[in-house]
């Protein structure tokens, strides 16, 4: 059996995946220059997921696969890899690294978390890195108890992404601090509008918000890594 995207037909309240996915992540120019700008630190992730079990008869499916950094690293250490994305640009880079490598155990599927089709057997790891965040809360909370269906009890979900970690009053400074930080091009480094487009029209949330969906979806919190400026957080999360 092999995954798909939804082909049946779907609500008409269901959000439309692509129409949030991220100006720029819909860009073909800004997809071929993706990686000289983010490096997605692919084979420390790696390892991580080997500490946390990750074996040659493993089954990843990683969400937001972006251009493919991290699908075509774990490629060679487990049996199979799903690389899901709405984005038609960012799969076209992917599939190219895919075929110029020759790797004959990735797949790549347009869909999102909302419609993506798991309907081959469970999947071991769950891998999510800077994509979760274009959802609304609502949505993050479907989309969450969607991936616990996939994995099998006991999998492990890596998530990397842009989560708050500050009360609401510190909100000012804690954003404009991180605003600050960006350059002055968007050609190979993140801008200052970029990172500001970023807070205006994507939906971060704080770690307050977020943690408690994670029990409420079936998994618990065996790892939680937030950056000292309170932008960015790592979690290894178990299926309960």
């Amino acid at each position: 059996m092999s995954a798909k995207p939804r082909t049946s037909m779907t609500p008409g309240w269901l959000l439309d995946e692509s129409h949030h996915a991220g100006r720029e992540n819909l860009d073909p120019k800004h997809a071929s220059r993706y990686d000289a700008k983010e490096d997605a630190d692919a084979h420390s992730e790696v390892a991580l997921l080997k500490d946390a079990g990750l074996t040659g008869e493993s089954l990843v499916v990683e969400f937001g696969s972006g251009t493919g950094q991290f699908s075509v690293e774990v490629a060679s250490a487990c049996a199979r890899v799903i690389a899901v994305d709405v984005s038609d640009p960012m799969l076209s880079q992917l599939k190219a690294k895919v075929a110029d490598l020759r790797l004959s155990n990735v797949e790549a599927v347009r869909a999102g978390f909302l419609t993506y089709e798991h309907t081959t057997v469970p999947a071991d790891f769950i891998y999510s890195r800077y994509a979760l965040h274009h959802l609304p809360d609502f949505w993050k909370a479907l989309a969450l108890s969607r991936l616990r269906r996939i994995l099998r009890p006991g999998g492990v979900f890596r998530l990397w992404d842009v989560v708050y970690n500050f009360a609401p009053a510190q909100a000012m400074e804690h954003i404009e601090a991180w605003c600050a930080t960006g350059a002055d091009s968007p050609e190979v480094e993140w801008s200052r509008a970029e990172l500001e487009e970023h807070v205006r029209e994507e939906h971060s949330t704080f770690s307050w918000l977020l943690e408690p969906m994670f029990a409420r979806c079936g998994f618990e919190i065996a790892k939680a890594e937030h950056s000292a400026d309170g932008i960015f957080a790592k979690y290894l999360l178990n299926a309960v």
